[in-house]
């Protein structure tokens, strides 16, 4: 749904009315952690979350797992996978489009039944399976598109399953964590409907939902029955409150409804740190980017000189203080501090001048500015502050003959944009899309940027195509040892900011508040958190 377009935007934040929240003012006794997320509804308990990677940190891991898992529990390292539901794995050497799982025995749902092969093959079918009975259709389109190259399953015993991809691919156990699996019985159970398995859910995580109240809140309670005895969760139950305005999470927290709060508001940090709340930042896989349509025909972003001059004239570091310090330049997929950056020919800063050279190359002038509208949303999972951040662009980027407007839009319309066709009716006509995004690891890099995976079929939504790129990632394909992968991660990061296929803006860092009393959070470099380690003082 479009919540507005608009040329300039004036940005406000008011604080909702607190005292209607059905929430006490402290935590209730026996451990319950309550956290407010930005997200504007609860996301859909069916066990693949909607609301981006926000609905997979909250309602995701912790409810329902996958074959691999991330290593969540270290702050100081890039989280990588480790075993999950799956104790290992292992690429077919004479056909590798073909991979073997090994699944961990004596794993239960929350219902008491068992996983097993054949639980794995159901929800394989009802992701990938539009004529299967369970064929969730929601799930079933996020999970496409971040998984966009299964083609074949089949139970080899009950605790081994085999996986056919549609081409050779080396590095998808990484892309595994993006399955989520959701116990067959308790969706027989509920009338084989998804809407009332969503009430009353069962997968096989540490924790397993306990009250559902869309737009309101869910409970997750901790399930003791989980089966990592070493990662049973510390607090009886976590509770999880949609708040999509940063100032309704700041009043929340000062006024102890809340334990914990999804992305404080800039200006608020040091108050809070001054009244005794916990800040936590961390370097993390994530990027805030404009992502250029390259399929619209008028598009300006078609021509790389436009690209390339959009990309110096981005004050990233006023940006950072706008932010409160709170977010780090972005001048690439990866992070400049990454081994994998590469060497790139453009080094972007804030550079009027280079940026109008090229803009005047290209037919354009300060009569004659680039005119683009970019779809921007009003908050979401790693969005940080999308309309303020948009609307800075917007002031800097004039200074270089760029004429900015917005198409303003709730998080969700921002998600089914990028499911669907750039030139499709849902792109609303935009010339780029303002959408937080993963620069975790290899997966992703060609999720977003392989040729191979254009939306609608895959995340490659503005439908970028540079052969020398398509030449990396599919070399890196056909290599089962990750250490040879770096040099040509290095090379098709070196492509991305030369070729500017998104206008590179920040990265994020992370920013959590909470209460002193929290106790165990570890701010891991990734969009996920193990709530197992958190416990309340």
């Amino acid at each position: 749904m479009s919540v507005g377009t608009t040329k300039g935007i004036k940005w406000t934040l008011a604080a909702a009315a607190l005292a209607a929240l059905a929430w006490p003012a402290t935590a209730e006794a026996g451990g319950t952690l309550r956290i407010a997320m930005t997200a504007s509804d609860v996301p859909t308990t069916t066990g693949m979350p909607n609301n981006g990677y926000e609905g997979m940190r909250f309602l995701g891991y912790p409810v329902f797992e996958s074959l691999a898992l991330w290593q969540l529990d270290k702050a100081d390292v890039l989280a990588d996978i480790r075993p999950g539901l799956a104790e290992s794995w292992k690429q077919d050497q004479a056909d590798p489009k073909k991979w073997t799982f090994a699944l961990r025995k004596g794993v239960k749902f929350h219902d008491g039944t068992d996983f097993n092969a054949d639980a794995v093959l159901w929800n394989l079918e009802r992701f990938y399976n539009p004529n299967s009975a369970q064929f969730e259709t929601q799930g079933g389109a996020i999970v496409r598109g971040r998984v966009p190259n299964v083609r074949a399953w089949r139970k080899i015993d009950d605790a081994t399953v085999e996986i056919t991809l549609d081409v050779a691919m080396s590095y998808f156990p990484y892309l595994t964590p993006y399955i989520l699996f959701a116990s067959p019985a308790q969706y027989e159970k509920t009338g084989k409907s998804w809407p009332e398995f969503a009430k009353a859910p069962a997968g096989t995580g540490p924790f397993r939902i306990t009250d559902f109240k869309p737009r309101i809140s869910v409970d997750l309670s901790r399930w003791d029955g989980y089966w990592d005895k070493a990662k049973v969760a510390k607090v009886d139950k976590v509770v999880l409150l949609p708040m999509p305005e940063a100032t309704t999470r700041l009043a929340a927290l000062r006024s102890g409804q809340v334990d914990w709060i999804e992305v404080p508001p800039p200006d608020a940090i040091p108050s809070l740190k001054q009244a005794g709340f916990v800040l936590t930042t961390n370097s993390y896989p994530h990027v805030w980017p404009w992502v250029f349509n390259l399929a619209k025909a008028d598009s300006p972003f078609r021509d790389l000189r436009v690209r390339q001059a959009a990309n110096h004239c981005v004050d990233r570091k006023g940006m950072g203080e706008l932010l409160n310090g709170i977010a780090e330049p972005s001048v690439g997929f990866f992070n400049a501090k990454n081994p994998s950056f590469g060497n790139p020919q453009n080094k972007y800063g804030f550079d009027a001048k280079k940026a109008q050279a090229l803009l005047k190359e290209a037919g354009y002038s300060k009569e004659k500015p680039v005119k683009a509208k970019i779809m921007i949303s009003t908050s979401g999972s790693g969005q940080m502050l999308p309309v303020p951040m948009n609307e800075f662009l917007q002031q800097t980027m004039a200074d270089c003959w760029f004429d900015i407007s917005f198409e303003v839009v709730e998080w969700g319309t921002v998600l089914l944009a990028l499911r669907s066709s750039p030139t499709a009716p849902q792109a609303l006509n935009a010339d780029a899309m303002n959408i937080s995004l993963v620069s975790s690891d290899i997966s992703q890099m060609a999720r977003w940027f392989w040729s191979a995976n254009f939306a609608p079929n895959g995340s490659n939504w503005g439908n970028w195509k540079n052969a020398e790129f398509d030449k990396q990632i599919e070399t890196i394909l056909g290599l089962s040892d990750p250490k040879a992968w770096e040099p040509h991660l290095k090379r098709a990061n070196e492509i991305l900011v030369d070729d500017a296929p998104w206008l590179w803006i920040v990265h994020d860092l992370n920013p959590r508040a909470m209460s002193k009393k929290v106790k165990g959070f570890v701010s891991a470099q990734s969009w996920f958190n193990d709530l197992t380690l958190v416990d309340l003082e």
